[in-house]
């Protein structure tokens, strides 16, 4: 044992320290303190790496390290978001057989109606913002708040232990298929860890409950039984993984060319993916079906608007033409913006769907990673969990530049500090200049294809 010590004594360190500033970053950071927040987010991140660099041999050591990682923030509060008191808030209102999607949590306190447990308490939690909109949380994703309310609907820390108990059997299981899917596609097997060991992952997903990892974890499940041609229990899982986050329903048209396969016919090809889409379809209008009403259609899109023409948070692209629009007709032209730049992220999909080779899974997922970067590098709005979907893709592909992306996002914690938000653009730009730059040298000087052999 001493001997085992001392030959293992340098990971040893690295694995303690990185314990203590996992317990540091879980207890004792605001999210205002900025300095700290990046520095104790800069040493985790070059931990990691030198774990996962000793250690890649050995799955199984790194599999449990990353679970005991995440079990360390177990009863703390997430601190740099509060979006999961709106989380508790809606579970606790669906448990009572009380549609979450029909009225704002402010109209409730404003009527005096203490309709769920600690109401006050959650109200002033989510903040004014999130309590005067109706809940955009797909169907799945409210399922998930609702279990924390039944098994502890009167303690937000029980619920918040309760949901990060969910967040980290998701991640176990993105793990899972993640490693049996890497098996399949003829790569390392440690490529995994660069999600499933990546303080980005465990700080913002686990730690800060944001429901990214349940969402990938039914995609990457997906993406594993589509490559063994199971493709119609891959349409429901994904169906599902869309009724958690609707992200994915923005990668449904890349899967055209992964059912063209030269062995198979046109005809056959195309009954399948239309099956194929109608299963995805059905499954999620399945899911909604409870709380479907005119009321519920107007909410939840009205809702969903105001992320493509309301809110602004750590953009790169929209930045530059709001700048533009700022010098040539002097005012804020998001309004205007945000209706065009969705077109044309569906023109990038589209001309990815029909112009691309995705007929093996490898060149699917490289699809779908350059499909949802290019969403992101257009949108208006870039939360930092947000870079989890193009983190876990990559892992699939030989693309790394979403791993810096995981790096340099955290500059844009910036923007909260002590004396209320304000953006850091030159932060902002540092961000994506990196970012971008680190991808065309990959795209460029590496001389890696688009169009991978992997099957």
């Amino acid at each position: 044992m001493l001997d085992w010590i001392k030959s293992h004594g340098i990971l040893l360190l690295l694995i303690l320290v990185s314990a203590v500033f996992y317990l540091d970053f879980a207890y004792n950071l605001e999210r205002s303190d900025f300095i700290k927040l990046i520095g104790l987010y800069g040493v985790l991140f070059f931990l990691g790496h030198k774990i996962i660099q000793i250690s890649k041999a050995n799955f199984w050591f790194l599999a449990g390290l990353g679970i005991v990682f995440r079990l360390v923030s177990i009863v703390a509060t997430p601190n740099l978001s509060q979006d999961f008191y709106r989380f508790l808030w809606d579970g606790r209102l669906l448990i009572q057989g009380v549609n979450p999607y029909l009225l704002t949590p402010e109209f409730y306190i404003q009527s005096g109606q203490e309709i769920v447990s600690q109401a006050n308490e959650l109200y002033s939690g989510m903040g004014a913002l999130n309590a005067s909109h109706f809940s955009n949380y797909p169907p799945i994703n409210q399922f998930f708040f609702a279990i924390a309310a039944v098994f502890s609907g009167k303690s937000i820390l029980g619920s918040v232990i309760v949901l990060k108990v969910i967040m980290i059997l998701a991640d176990v299981g993105i793990l899972y298929f993640g490693k049996k899917l890497l098996e399949k596609l003829n790569m390392p097997v440690h490529g995994i860890f660069w999600y499933f060991l990546n303080p980005f992952i465990i700080i913002e997903l686990t730690g800060n409950l944001h429901f990214e990892g349940v969402m990938l974890f039914f995609v990457v499940w997906s993406l594993y039984l589509l490559h063994q041609g199971k493709w119609l229990w891959a349409g429901i899982l994904l169906a599902i993984s869309i009724s958690v986050k609707l992200i994915p329903l923005l990668l449904l048209p890349l899967f055209l060319r992964f059912f063209f396969k030269k062995e198979a016919s046109i005809a056959f090809s195309l009954t399948s993916l239309l099956k194929f889409y109608t299963i995805i379809i059905a499954t999620v209008v399945l899911t909604f079906l409870p709380f479907l009403s005119s009321e519920f259609a107007s909410n939840f899109a009205a809702t969903i608007g105001l992320w493509f023409q309301n809110f602004e948070f750590n953009a790169s692209i929209y930045y530059i033409i709001r700048w533009i629009g700022y010098q040539t007709i002097g005012w804020n032209i998001i309004e205007t913006v945000g209706k065009i730049l969705p077109l044309v992220v569906i023109g990038i999909l589209l001309s990815f769907s029909f112009f691309r080779k995705n007929n093996t899974t490898q060149q699917l997922c490289v699809a779908m990673l350059f499909g949802i970067s290019c969403y992101f590098l257009l949108s208006t709005t870039v939360h930092p969990w947000y870079i989890a979907t193009p983190l876990l893709l990559s892992v699939f592909t030989n693309y790394k530049f979403p791993i810096v992306w995981s790096l340099m996002v955290v500059v844009s914690y910036s923007a909260y500090g002590a004396e209320g938000f304000s953006e850091k653009l030159w932060l902002v730009a540092l961000e994506y200049i990196v970012v971008i730059g680190f991808f065309i040298w990959e795209f460029k000087f590496k001389k890696q294809p688009l169009n991978s052999n992997a099957t």
